[in-house]
């Protein structure tokens, strides 16, 4: 069946939401890797990562977005102490299925981390 509103509000009517804020504002694919045993923990629209090499992998996904203009974002770490950034790789340019992403520790350190998290945002196909 299918259930058709503009707006969500709960129960008391204080707080609502237009469908397309949830539409816009909701994570269109996620990713828990393992990128030193490279393998996916956890994930939501993606196909598969592919391990181009340290702390470069491609996040393939499942459903395509509209257009590669969808933002993608992460972060990664070993431990409590230990944290990282996971940013788009623009060494090749993003594409409507699939973004190369980039963990590292500073500008120049590329690393496997066993946690990385990436969310992608944007309108699907």
């Amino acid at each position: 069946s299918i259930l058709r509103v503009n707006t969500l509000t709960d129960a008391s009517s204080n707080n609502s939401t237009a469908m397309s804020t949830i539409n816009q504002g909701t994570a269109k694919a996620w990713l828990f890797y393992n990128g030193s045993g490279n393998s996916v923990r956890d994930s939501f629209n993606v196909a598969s990562v592919t391990d181009n090499a340290t702390g470069d992998f491609t996040k393939n996904m499942s459903s395509s977005f509209g257009s590669a203009n969808y933002t993608a974002v992460g972060g990664s770490g070993t431990d409590d102490s230990d944290y990282r950034l996971v940013t788009p790789n623009f060494n090749a340019a993003p594409t409507s299925s699939a973004t190369r992403m980039r963990v590292h520790h500073n500008s120049s350190t590329a690393t496997d981390d066993p946690y990385i998290s990436s969310t992608s945002h944007g309108d699907l196909a």
